[in-house]
């Protein structure tokens, strides 16, 4: 994955506590709790109730997620998660989202592939006009894209 490795590129950030639960044997957070920062990122992101982004009666499902993981981190602190979308196609998106610690310095980066599901049909629907307008909002700049 090539993309941006500063927060200052993406359109959407929130700060998450680490928790002590979070660590694992070797005194680290565990792999498995970078899922959790990752969703809270898009949960930012998709969950404004001023501005909804999903078309009413659909909500969205993570289908593919790939995560690397850069750096250990450790408890106690703070991540800041940044996420962007880079690829909106009929039904689906693709998103960036980095992981930093408080001093800025990256820790994990992921490529998540999200569809836009009728709840009411469960299958993929394609985004409307306004869907596709609300989400270009959330758009990584183009040259920051790798």
């Amino acid at each position: 994955m090539d993309e941006p490795l500063s927060l200052d590129s993406f359109p959407a950030r929130v700060r998450e506590k680490l928790r002590y639960c979070d660590t694992d044997r070797q005194g680290h957070v565990n792999n498995a709790v970078f899922s959790e920062m990752l969703e809270a990122g898009r949960v930012a992101l998709f969950y404004d109730s001023a501005a909804p982004v999903a078309d009413e009666g659909c909500a969205f499902a993570l289908v593919r997620l790939e995560l690397d993981l850069m750096a250990e981190l450790f408890w106690p602190g703070h991540v800041d998660v940044g996420t962007g979308i880079v690829e909106i196609g009929r039904s689906s998106m693709t998103l960036v989202q980095l992981v930093c610690k408080e001093d800025g310095m990256p820790v994990a980066k992921a490529r998540t592939v999200i569809v836009q599901l009728n709840q009411a049909a469960r299958r993929s629907q394609p985004f409307s006009d306004a869907a596709r307008a609300a989400l270009s909002r959330h758009a990584l700049p183009r040259q920051t894209q790798g």
